[in-house]
């Protein structure tokens, strides 16, 4: 398997290279970014030893497309995708916290609730709900954006309280984020999925607030499949769906939930090709169109090619 798990480039005008848990990101001058969709997979908030084939060109393409589905709401960071795992864009001042919002109750917020939580980020949660179901209203649960560790849930009030981000900046993100996640449903429902929930992270530049990183790729985002969801749930079985929680559910199963003295378990290549296969038919699911293998033999000199490229005419 021919994945991408870590770059070290040397870009024209490279003044700064930050290594996240899946996106390597090179600052250019003082104003743009270029930013590289690895391989790499994280759950948990640990970053797995395996690499995902082709993981970095589907969250690139997909982030790339509703980018530019979604520019009409509010502005974004992106300005090219000069390789099918890069994207360069305007440099932003990121806000200190990530915008979740969720159209149903799972994943993370079903395991709180079940364990007894009836308040999520200050919001108050009625008894008697059941995994898997739709809110009546979509409800925003942030985080804060944590450079290592965990993030954590925060409140509304205590954003605001701890001046994290201003009320009337925060007012904006509200509405940029039901805008978003609105469009983003009507556009999965269009190709038979529900957009269950997803994240968004915004920056400001220039006293602008822009739209920054990815917007509803598989590790941002959680997908049910529309046809057999209403039958599923009446049952209590298990949705089909397309994100990421099926690798948390997998090192759930086997002993793994990122605390202090558990092993990864074993990642064999066939496990591996599973997961990307799973990638590649949501990319194929949500946009619509044939996933196309970009060339995999020489990836890091591919990319380095054609970022350098696009700089020396752009930049």
């Amino acid at each position: 398997m021919n994945t991408l798990l870590k770059t070290n480039y040397n870009f024209p005008g490279q003044t700064d290279v930050y290594h996240g848990k899946v996106r390597d990101v090179y600052s250019i001058g003082n104003d743009t970014l270029v930013m590289i969709a690895t391989d790499r997979i994280s759950a948990f908030d640990v970053v797995l030893p395996k690499g995902i084939p082709y993981k970095g060109q589907v969250l690139n393409q997909i982030a790339s497309k509703f980018l530019d589905a979604t520019a009409d709401i509010v502005p974004n960071w992106k300005q090219a995708s000069p390789d099918p795992m890069v994207t360069v864009g305007t440099r932003c001042e990121p806000f200190k916290v990530e915008m979740v919002i969720r159209g149903y109750i799972t994943g993370s917020a079903w395991r709180e609730y079940k364990s007894g939580a009836r308040i999520l980020c200050g919001l108050p949660l009625p008894d008697g709900m059941r995994e898997n179901q739709k809110f009546d209203t979509p409800l925003i649960t942030p985080t804060t954006k944590a450079d290592e560790g965990h993030d954590e849930n925060i409140s509304r009030e205590e954003i605001i309280g701890q001046g994290l981000v201003s009320e009337e900046d925060y007012k904006q993100l509200e509405k940029y984020t039901y805008a978003l996640f609105q469009r983003g449903t009507k556009m999965a429902a269009k190709k038979g999925l529900i957009l269950v929930d997803t994240k968004y992270e915004f920056g400001k530049k220039d006293g602008i607030i822009y739209l920054i990183d990815e917007i509803h790729t598989p590790d941002s985002s959680r997908y049910f499949y529309s046809e057999g969801y209403q039958e599923r749930f009446e049952k209590g079985e298990e949705q089909k769906q397309l994100s990421k929680e099926f690798v948390r559910k997998w090192l759930i199963e086997n002993g793994f939930q990122g605390k202090e003295g558990q092993q990864v378990p074993e990642m064999t290549d066939d496990y591996c090709n599973s997961v990307s296969e799973r990638y590649i038919e949501l990319y194929e699911k949500i946009v619509g169109e044939p996933f196309v293998k970009a060339e995999a033999k020489e990836l890091e000199a591919r990319i380095e090619r054609n970022v350098k490229k696009y700089l020396q005419t752009s930049c």
